[in-house]
């Protein structure tokens, strides 16, 4: 679903009969006039997200709050429903900018593109997704996971990978010592578990708090935390746009630093009142709920710089998920310029 993400400077007339100090010929005109100016003034770019998720809060405050505009961007906003969905966006020209886990730009890379997609700004430092379980857990440890069943991720994906590099950390075999179910689509791994599949899920929000408040699952563990830092989402474009356009991404990247400041600055309640029209479909306690469960496990870092030692570690994990043919150089597809810019 594409959002048009646009706002337009009105000049407006009440108009009621019997007001004589209506000039309705000449006002209208200078509203439409002052509309046509702005609306030319601003450059249009298209983004693609791999889902809409809180988890990814200081992009939409970025959209509440009017940043994008005063860079002057016209952002739309469309939904890509996974990595792959999303760089295949970037790579045709479809989209301008690709918001997805890293990762897919090493794909990518090693398969051999001409015009790589270079990473430019990191939204998130830490996984967003929880672990669920059937009833409550307080003494939880991750050997619990031994002889279970438990709904995953997509093969080579980061939600994946994080899940079974944290099983590796705690000794656990992910081939041997417990059953991962990847052959869900993502998305529909909640309504699985809620009709009986598996004795475990890993879930992003909403999806961990509605099982929770339906009394269905019970969140017992945090990838987030118990992965530690990890380079989770980037923004990304190939490295012609990024060349050719370097003023637009600056802009981008300016308006983002705007929003991760916001979240920065203000509570977990301020943060989900502003966001609230991106999800109409989740109530303002619910979304509150899960901003502060992000909040408190320091998802969202200070600037967007993607450092070279959060590529290390990405690659570090995608070796020990065996999706890792050969390391790839940082600074092929890391350009962290504008996000320094834009922390000044």
């Amino acid at each position: 679903m594409k959002k048009k993400l646009f706002a337009l400077c009105s000049l407006g007339i009440l108009c009621a009969f019997g007001l004589t100090a209506c000039h309705s010929d000449e006002k209208p005109a200078a509203a439409e006039t002052a509309d046509t100016t702005q609306e030319d003034t601003l450059t249009p770019v298209t983004l693609n997200e791999v889902a809409h998720s809180i988890f990814y809060a200081p992009q939409y405050v970025a959209i509440e709050e009017g940043y994008f505009q005063e860079e002057g961007i016209d952002l739309t906003l469309v939904n890509g429903f996974g990595a792959d969905k999303t760089m295949t966006a970037v790579l045709s020209g479809e989209a301008d900018i690709g918001f997805m886990g890293a990762e897919a730009s090493i794909y990518a890379y090693q398969e051999g593109a001409n015009d790589p997609v270079v990473n430019f700004a990191q939204l998130t430092q830490r996984a967003g997704n929880f672990l669920v379980a059937r009833e409550e857990m307080p003494g939880f440890t991750w050997q619990d996971l031994k002889g279970s069943e438990v709904l995953g991720g997509r093969k080579g994906g980061m939600p994946e990978m994080v899940f079974e590099y944290i099983l590796k950390q705690n000794g656990i075999d992910p081939q041997t010592d417990l059953s991962i179910d990847q052959s869900i689509d993502f998305g529909s791994t909640a309504a699985a578990f809620s009709s009986g599949q598996g004795d475990f899920t890993v879930e992003f929000e909403p999806s961990a708090t509605s099982l929770e408040s339906e009394g269905k699952g019970y969140v017992v563990a945090s990838l987030g935390v118990d992965s530690g830092y990890v380079p989770y989402t980037a923004f990304s474009a190939k490295q012609s746009y990024l060349e050719e356009n370097p003023e637009v991404i600056q802009g981008f990247t300016n308006a983002l630093q705007k929003g991760m400041d916001f979240v920065q600055t203000h509570t977990p309640e301020e943060i989900a009142a502003v966001i609230e029209p991106q999800f109409t479909d989740t109530d303002l306690e619910t979304i509150t709920t899960i901003i502060t469960r992000y909040y408190e496990q320091d998802t969202w870092a200070k600037n967007l710089i993607f450092s070279e030692e959060s590529f290390d570690l990405l690659q570090d994990i995608l070796e020990d998920a065996g999706e890792l043919a050969e390391r790839t150089p940082y600074e092929k597809l890391v350009n962290t310029e504008f996000a320094q810019k834009a922390a000044q």
